[in-house]
């Protein structure tokens, strides 16, 4: 299913046996491909092949959504364990959702639901790392974001940044770890749902006219070489990769123009949603559209210890029509089958409403929506027992769900990537994809 090879290089070559031009266009290696690979240490290579997602929404609600209120139900159990919505049909026979999620029934055939989500985190700091990076928390080691990695791996199109946070860097867990931090996010610096929405550092100060600008540039660069002849670092690099992006921004039409929230008719904008959940979303749709690989977004607060009803009440319709909006958006521009969106929370709530109308942190059991990109449309995936207590079919593992969104992605999860001290990393450690999941 995963278009990327791997090649195994023999550990007992030295380089100058590895000059013969024979042997390394054997391997299907350039020599600058090997050069490359020996000097990381590395014993893996892989011929990068995109699959059949070209990009990747990740759509995550920070403080751990209630799986029992949006794509989950339990209309039979007692009122205790059910809380305080019904449970409505959905265009998959036999599923119900919340009616909180009224407009996602509909489109509920596009997508897949994944029921049985489940790891042991019971913190929000250590379970968003978990969802962000596909790893458990370690204190020796910071792992890279799923955003870091493509961008690691694919490098960017058209101009525009491969990893862009919607409308800000979220958490620390969504950057590049031990990867070089010209790896890392870029962030907007504004809410694209605020009147005077505009990208940070995507245009010039109005003092400064396009000659101007090029001939700064051309004084930087004369600048950097003479500080690359004399010391090489990683900070060097990434700065100077750093500012070559930035100009590359700020010069670049096609930047521009996917970043400009006012090409979009309003009719658009009101289908989406006027209010943070619809912007961000539509936008996200832009950056897709024009080139970006991964696109982070967040919406609301979904920690609701208290009073879950007026929680979602607030905060539900929302997501609702936002998510809805775009799943059939980006199916009608022909973009869903090339597009990942993944849907997800640090962990689910507890099974049991608690003394304050709320449900507290629970990731043995909770609830993952996945659509396009090579996934599997109209289904739902694993389950969790009466009461929402555990997985009771088919348990997705954190490390199974990042497999298999890299899978789509045409990335093999167990390639390793080189983390401090030539210590080699596998991108994910141990999980499998899930066929079922995948077209």
């Amino acid at each position: 299913m995963n278009k990327q090879k791997c090649l195994e290089l023999p550990k007992h070559f030295s380089r100058r046996e590895f000059m013969h031009v024979g042997l390394v266009g054997g391997l299907g290696l350039t020599l600058a491909d090997f050069m490359r690979i020996k000097a990381h240490g590395a014993q893996k290579y892989y011929e990068t092949v995109e699959g059949p997602a070209k990009s990747v929404i990740h759509i995550y609600l920070p403080g751990g959504m209630a799986h029992q209120e949006s794509f989950d139900p339990k209309p039979y159990a007692p009122l205790e364990y059910r809380g305080p919505f019904k449970s409505i049909k959905t265009k998959i026979p036999g599923v119900h959702f919340s009616e909180n999620f009224k407009e996602t029934a509909k489109i509920a055939d596009k997508i897949t639901v994944c029921r049985s989500m489940t790891h042991g985190e019971a913190a929000h700091e250590r379970g968003t790392h978990n969802m962000f990076t596909g790893y458990k928390p370690s204190p020796a080691i910071k792992f890279p974001s799923f955003g870091s990695v493509v961008s690691h791996e694919y490098g960017s199109r058209k101009n525009l940044p491969p990893y862009v946070c919607v409308p800000n860097v979220p958490n620390e867990f969504a950057g590049s770890g031990y990867l070089s931090s010209s790896y890392g996010p870029f962030g907007l610096g504004s809410d694209p749902a605020q009147e005077n929405f505009k990208v940070r550092d995507l245009s010039l100060p109005k003092e400064i006219d396009n000659d101007r600008f090029s001939k700064r540039r051309s004084l930087l660069d004369t600048v950097d070489d003479h500080f690359r002849q004399i010391e090489s670092s990683d900070a060097l690099g990434a700065m100077d990769k750093f500012y070559n992006d930035a100009y590359s921004l700020i010069s670049s039409k096609e930047a521009r123009e996917a970043f400009d929230m006012r090409k979009e008719p309003e009719k658009v904008k009101e289908r989406y949603g006027k209010n943070q959940a619809g912007q961000r979303m539509l936008l996200a749709r832009r950056l897709v559209e024009s080139g970006v690989r991964f696109v982070s977004l967040t919406y609301g607060g979904w920690d609701m210890h208290q009073n879950i009803e007026a929680g979602f009440n607030r905060q539900g319709p929302e997501l609702d029509k936002a998510y809805a909006s775009l799943i059939s958006d980006l199916d009608e521009r022909g973009l869903l089958d090339s597009t990942l969106v993944m849907l997800s929370s640090e962990f689910g709530r507890t099974p049991k409403i608690n003394k304050d109308s709320g449900r507290d942190h629970y990731p043995r059991v909770f609830s993952v929506a996945l659509a396009g990109g090579g996934i599997t449309r109209g289904q739902v995936y694993g389950a969790s027992d009466a009461f929402a207590t555990a997985p009771e079919d088919n348990p997705l593992s954190v490390e199974d769900l990042a497999t298999t969104v890299y899978d789509r992605i045409g990335i093999v999860a167990d390639k390793e990537l080189m983390a401090p001290g030539d210590r080699p990393m596998e991108i994910v450690d141990g999980g499998k994809v899930i066929k079922e999941l995948c077209v």
